[in-house]
Formats: C-alpha cells, structure tokens, sequence
C-alpha cells in the first residue's frame, strides 16, 4: 500500500512526493522523502511512528508553518497559506497555550473575533460557497466539561481542563482540517481516555477532517478511520491501515477483540518499518 486513501472529488488533504530536507550539504537530515497522503473531507486520519519518522514535520507543513522542499501540498484544492488565510486550518499543539490573563470562555472565543476577514477567503474556494451557523462556544465548552469553568483563568485549571479548553477553541474556529500534534502526549492515562471522549464526541457533532499525530497505538486505533504508519531515515509513509470499527466508540470498545486486533496489526507495521530501517 503506498499510504493513499483514494477518494473522487477534492480531498481534504493531498501530499505528492513531499520532501522536506534540514541543513545543508553532508550535515543536511532528509525529514521526509517521497510523501504521497491523500485524505477525504471528514476523515479522522492518525500518523504513527517512531521518532524520526517526520511525523511533527508533515503536521507543520499541512498546517503552513513549514514548506517543502520538493512536490506539494493542498488543503482542499489551495496551498497551505491559502487555506490559513481563509482559517480553514486549525491547530491544536501538544501546549495548550492559552493566554493567561483571559478567562476560559474569552480564550476560546477570541480566534471568531480575529481576521473577519477570512469569511470572504473561504467563500471564494468552491467547495465552501456556504457558511456556517458559528458555533455556541459556552455550548462547546459544557459538552467539553468545562461549564463550570467559563470565567476561570488557565491557572486555575488541570492540565486537562487546558488542553480540552484548547481543543474547544480549535473547534470553534470551523476548521475544515484540524491538525492536532501528540495533544494528550503530557496527560495521564485515565485524563488522557477522558480527553478521548470529549474529542470524539466534538468530532461526531462536526465532522471536522482530523490530522492527528500519536505515539500511542490504542489511541490511534480507538480514534481514527485510518491509521498511517510512518519510517524513519528517511521520513516517510509505509502503510495506511482502514479501521473499520462502529462509532461512537466508548469504553467497551477496549473490550472487544477486533479493537485489540487492529493494535496487534498496527504494532505489527511498526515493527516493520523499525525492521527495514534496521536493514
């Protein structure tokens, strides 16, 4: 398999041979080499892999913080600025980075207020003629389990609490893509399934395209549609596995055998890709 979800019409995200080189001459790191990602509007897509592998690297050029330095990027049929430009990107890092003087709900609700004019830039793109109602931020922040912490400073938060509070606010934006790298990498294992949830639940409602980067193989088959398996040396993608499991996928999922099977056969494409690297 070469990594690709084949889809008609505009995907939501393309890569054709992506590379992505830093330094130069014989110090130079090839991140990524030959990257070919194609993934429909509405996807949850996972990237999986070791360190190395150009997982952080592909988040950032998708989100139009980095370019590449060979093939291309389009977020949905528009280059990365394009797409940004029209806040049709979201981004949720592994630090919330809320800003401390400003309540949770005044957090959340000031990227609406920012750039307006990105309204007119989305309807220029074909595929987003129609706009949206905006969203009842303090409604995304009770279905978040935050309603009793709309007028709390980041402070006074766990690091939970901040990280849905950011998760919320990437939301409430309406990206068409949201870029999420490693968000529950800090939290304990119990906060981290907690945040699960609360993601899935958001994502259910409004069907954002996810790019979602993890270490954890149980997250990434709990949540998403596919599961891209990447290599290191040079960076690059070595499988996409489709998981076909019913949503909404709750607890009892960590019960069930086909769950456990797709972490066995996503374990077992890691070791894969270690393995040929190695050679």
């Amino acid at each position: 398999m070469d990594g690709s979800v084949k889809v008609t019409g505009t995907p939501a995200l393309e890569l054709r041979s992506v590379r992505r080189v830093y330094g130069f001459g014989p110090a130079a790191t090839t991140a990524l080499d030959d990257v070919h990602l194609t993934v429909p509007s509405g996807r949850f897509v996972s990237l999986i892999g070791p360190s190395g592998c150009g997982k952080s690297t592909l988040l950032r050029l998708v989100a139009g913080l980095e370019q590449p330095d060979g093939g291309e990027v389009s977020v949905h049929g528009v280059t990365p600025a394009q797409a940004c430009a029209a806040k049709l990107i979201g981004l949720v890092p592994q630090s919330p980075a809320l800003l401390p003087w400003l309540s949770v709900l005044r957090n959340v609700t000031l990227p609406q207020k920012i750039n307006r004019g990105a309204a007119g830039r989305r309807e220029r793109i074909a595929d987003f003629a129609e706009r949206r109602t905006a969203p009842d931020m303090r409604e995304l922040l009770v279905k978040a389990g935050l309603g009793d912490a709309l007028h709390k400073l980041p402070a006074q938060l766990s690091g939970g609490m901040r990280q849905r509070a950011a998760i919320v606010r990437a939301f409430g934006l309406q990206p068409d893509v949201l870029v999420m790298d490693e968000p529950f990498s800090a939290l304990d294992e119990f906060t981290r399934e907690s945040l699960q949830d609360q993601l899935l639940d958001l994502w259910e409602e409004l069907r954002t395209t996810v790019l979602f980067v993890t270490h954890s193989v149980s997250e990434a088959v709990r949540l998403s549609d596919t599961v891209v398996v990447m290599a290191p040396n040079p960076g690059r993608i070595v499988e996409s596995i489709d998981v076909d499991l019913p949503r909404p996928r709750g607890e009892r999922l960590f019960g069930e055998r086909r769950f456990h099977e797709y972490e066995d056969l996503v374990r077992e494409r890691l070791r894969r890709a270690w393995h040929s690297e190695a050679a």
